[in-house]
């Protein structure tokens, strides 16, 4: 039953693409692929009875028929030369076979994604016109840099104090590079005012100070978008607080309860703020009318990569000669770079006997400082109206979260 549905599935598919042909001129239709996987299936079913080599030859009889057909087609002018629907009839055959073997719910899925992608080609065909050579050549680099240099990096510790860890400063290096690569197709794609916000939430969920820097840098290339930018760093800088709560969580729920209400406020103001620039901004009429120079800034992404590895270095130190008596300057100094860290150290403290009010407290200045930093490398990078978009923004924010803390219990 399985293995016919999934012949029909694709069957409907094949059978909605080829509906303007004439009867028989058609390689396969909505009844022939229902045949396909029941084929497949029935196999299957043999192959567990009389040995799996024979589910091999059934598969290699069943390629020479469609290859034959498809030969047959092309002579006869009755098909294209593409070779989809002959690919679809093997991945049909295969998946039925599957289905008859049992694995039921890997075959069932395994259709609605090869239906999914028959149907986007369209869809496809123009994102793939619309790219250039120096796009495919940024998704090139960036590859190399993560998924070829990343694993090769050690993952420990060099330097005074140990603090200076290849794999965790390339890792943000790589981090840095993805979101402002993301960030270019985002926009591309979905337009400026939408693609840019976007982005910049989802980014706060991974790096709100890698994005910061990135949709920093990415202003200076084009003023029209400065407003536009603004919204994304606070819009991320916002995504920061939930996701530390969540972090909290995983760890110590006490801290949450005492830090949910001034977090909270932050988010929300910064929300508010965030909608506030977007909404103001100047609407931009046309997705090309803004210019972005390259969707890949290796250079923009080592700058924060060697920033980052001076604050590691700096935090440590702090930590080496001020020991326990430092956690409010080791918080402060850690929220210069990334908040997850000094989260994550100080909620088992807490569990291991430190204050938890301390610890609220260092996880509360953390993120207040991480914030405030945002605000300066918004300013350092985009200029002055980065200044009065972005930091007063982000000022308003940790004052909303320091009345909240203060003021609600």
């Amino acid at each position: 039953g399985v293995s016919l549905a999934i012949g029909l599935l694709v069957g409907i598919e094949r059978g909605w693409k080829g509906r303007g042909l004439e009867e028989g001129m058609r390689v396969a239709g909505f009844r022939t692929f229902g045949l396909i996987g029941v084929l497949g299936g029935l196999w299957a079913v043999l192959a567990a009875v009389m040995g799996n080599g024979l589910l091999g030859l059934a598969l290699l009889g069943f390629s020479i028929l469609v290859t034959a057909s498809y030969v047959v087609s092309i002579r006869c002018d009755q098909a294209d030369f593409g070779i989809t629907t002959e690919v679809a009839a093997l991945l049909t055959f295969a998946l039925g076979a599957l289905a008859g073997s049992g694995y039921m719910k890997v075959a069932s899925s395994s259709a609605v994604i090869i239906v999914f992608l028959l149907g986007l080609k369209p869809k496809l065909h123009r994102w793939l016109s619309s790219l250039t050579l120096e796009e495919l050549e940024a998704a090139g680099k960036l590859l190399l840099i993560s998924i070829v240099l990343l694993p090769i990096l050690p993952n420990r510790g060099y330097g005074p104090w140990h603090s200076l860890n290849p794999y965790i400063i390339w890792w943000m290096v790589v981090l840095v590079a993805g979101i402002s690569f993301v960030g270019y197709f985002a926009i591309k794609i979905a337009g400026p005012r939408q693609g840019i916000l976007l982005t910049s939430i989802f980014g706060g969920l991974a790096s709100s100070t890698a994005l910061t820097w990135s949709l920093a840098r990415l202003s200076t290339e084009s003023k029209r978008l400065q407003s536009l930018m603004a919204a994304g760093i606070v819009a991320a800088s916002a995504t920061m607080f939930p996701r530390a709560l969540i972090v909290l969580a995983a760890v110590n729920q006490q801290l949450v309860k005492d830090l949910v209400v001034p977090m909270g406020a932050m988010s929300v103001a910064g929300y508010l703020g965030a909608l506030w620039l977007w909404t103001s901004s100047h609407k931009v009429a046309k997705e090309d009318s803004f210019g972005l120079a390259n969707p890949f800034e290796l250079h923009t992404a080592l700058r924060f990569g060697a920033f980052l590895a001076a604050v590691m270095l700096l935090a440590n130190g702090l930590e080496e000669y001020c020991g326990d008596l430092g956690i409010y300057i080791l918080s402060a100094v850690s929220g210069m770079s990334d908040v997850d860290a000094i989260i994550l150290s100080l909620a088992r403290m807490s569990t291991e006997g430190l204050s938890p009010e301390v610890a609220t407290r260092g996880i509360l200045l953390a993120t207040v400082v991480n914030t405030l930093v945002k605000g300066g490398i918004a300013c350092l990078v985009g200029g002055a109206r980065m200044f009065l978009q972005v930091t007063l923004t982000l000022v308003l924010v940790t004052v909303t979260g320091g009345v909240a803390y203060i003021l609600i219990p």
